[in-house]
């Protein structure tokens, strides 16, 4: 393989979604998995086959890709512009769009542009679980939102939607946070069913406290999607072990000048330059040899620290990195090759939910591929 590339374990991935099938159908919650992580139909398609009862997605294009996957989709993330709604209103009519927003600046022209399209969107109002980033912040408003989507036509009030981003800690430590979060559903919960408006939806979840969602009183589904594959962060908090690790970029060893460290083909526009909010150095690690770091990065290079190992790799020798966040990598690339367990043969996984912009038909580079004319 020409490097820096993504690389999945198919068996991996399929393992970690028949894992957090499980789970939900256990505990009688819904899974309705991000697609953000993985871009892909295909995988998108694994995991509806599996148990998966819809997909969201945060980008028009995502749904546009993904509603041939499925009828049931949920878009969390306002769509503030004309031209977001008109692509939304665009959507197969076997779509069942769900919407997720905070405002009413926001939810008056989606309803106006559903109506005009003679189409009906449900509506998840957002609040703010304690992240600090979208969401009403006290249930009065989260009623003010609910009671004007429950009477504008185009639109219907299905329920409440959160995201608990500001819990990123280890498995061990979340118990406090996720009974405050607990609480704080409840409140929304009440006030919601004492105005009339009970919320047949309370949409939440996040990989970091996927296997925790069954504390999380009236959560009805779990939006988590980096537990398909995993990265380094997941592994740290305790929300997947090393075995469960599905996707990895493959480098490939460009110099060994330097003492104690080694530089490969993979650097920011493969790995990206997200750090670790627990303050673990590095931008990623060795994926048979987590004691080595990517102690430094930029845009082609990726710099391995070898100060901790009597290990030493050779120039041309192609190793496995895993970044420490999936969801950045897998954007990066153009592609991705998929492989089942310790097979060398290896196939594309496409990433058709990738981008944002819609392509006018015919307005491809001429050598762009595609399933029909190219196998790569």
């Amino acid at each position: 393989m020409e490097t820096p590339v993504g690389v999945v374990d198919l068996g991996r991935a399929r393992e970690n979604v028949e894992r957090a099938v499980t789970y939900c159908q256990a505990h009688g919650i819904a899974w309705r998995p991000h697609v953000k992580t993985h871009k892909s139909l295909e995988m998108a398609r694994l995991q509806l086959e599996l148990g998966a009862t819809g997909l969201a997605v945060a980008t028009a294009h995502e749904a546009e890709v993904m509603s041939a996957a499925t009828g049931d989709l949920l878009l969390a993330h306002p769509p503030a512009s004309a031209a977001k709604v008109d692509r939304l209103c665009g959507l197969p009519r076997t779509v069942d769009l769900k919407v997720g927003l905070d405002s009413i600046e926001v939810l008056r022209p989606l309803a106006r542009g559903a109506a005009a399209a003679g189409r009906t969107f449900g509506i998840l109002v957002e609040f703010d679980a304690g992240l600090g980033r979208t969401g009403v912040v006290e249930p009065a408003e989260a009623v003010r939102v609910a009671a004007e989507a429950a009477s504008l036509p185009g639109v219907r009030f299905d329920g409440l939607m959160f995201y608990p981003g500001h819990i990123r800690m280890p498995r061990s430590r979340q118990a406090g946070r996720l009974a405050r979060l607990s609480e704080r559903i409840g409140a929304f919960v009440a006030a919601l069913r004492q105005a009339g408006l009970p919320p047949r939806v309370v949409s939440g979840g996040s990989t970091p406290t996927m296997w925790e969602s069954h504390l999380l009183a009236g959560v009805t589904e779990v939006r988590a999607g980096t537990c398909i594959y995993n990265d380094r962060d997941i592994v740290g908090m305790g929300a997947a072990a090393p075995e469960h690790l599905a996707y990895t970029v493959l480098a490939t060893v460009i110099s060994v000048a330097v003492p104690d460290g080694a530089v490969v083909d993979a650097g920011s526009k493969a790995l990206s330059r997200e750090t670790l909010g627990s303050g673990a150095p590095g931008y990623g690690v060795l994926f048979d040899r987590p004691e080595v770091i990517v102690r430094a990065i930029n845009e082609e290079h990726g710099i391995l620290d070898l100060s901790g190992t009597d290990w030493r790799p050779t120039v041309g020798e192609q190793l496995r990195l895993v970044p420490n966040h999936v969801c950045v990598s897998v954007n990066l690339h153009d592609h991705l090759w998929g492989i089942e367990g310790g097979d060398s043969a290896a196939r594309p996984v496409w990433l058709e939910g990738r981008g944002r912009l819609r392509v006018p038909a015919g307005a491809g580079p001429p050598c762009a591929p595609t399933r029909s004319a190219s196998k790569w």
